[in-house]
């Protein structure tokens, strides 16, 4: 998994981190933004596609799909592009009501649409490849 990692790493695209839109929810939370290669990125500039994975420090379902979400938006020349996904990663012990909501269901995965809200997806399960993954949350935004 790692020699397959890193074999990606050199065509992908930087990541840098990016501070949360002061909310009071969501205060602890850290923020992702992932850009494409500067040849792929499209011309049009599209809405942003925002994703929020809740999760929880020492949960290795967690970390296990952390890891394969930001290889699939780093896997670059694929039809199923992530490459101006933001993901928000948000730690549900810092908050009571998501840790009442998500104790017992986390990695929880939820769509972000235009008006605010989020739509929970359904689980991805952590067997799945990186391309798999990738597939699976373009459609998701494809709908």
């Amino acid at each position: 998994m790692a020699a397959a990692l890193s074999a990606l790493l050199p065509r992908a695209a930087a990541v840098r981190m990016v501070a949360p839109r002061a909310r009071p929810a969501a205060a602890a939370a850290s923020r992702l933004l992932c850009a494409a290669a500067a040849g792929e990125a499209s011309s049009s500039p599209a809405a942003p596609r925002r994703l929020v994975l809740y999760t929880k420090p020492g949960c290795c379902l967690c970390d296990g799909l952390k890891e394969k979400l930001h290889a699939a938006v780093l896997l670059a020349g694929t039809p199923y592009s992530l490459a101006s996904l933001e993901l928000q990663e948000r730690d549900i012990t810092t908050n009571p009501e998501w840790e009442r909501l998500y104790q017992y269901e986390i990695p929880v995965l939820a769509k972000v649409l235009p008006d605010g809200t989020e739509e929970i997806l359904p689980r991805l399960s952590p067997r799945l490849t990186v391309e798999l993954i990738q597939k699976k949350v373009s459609s998701v935004f494809d709908q």
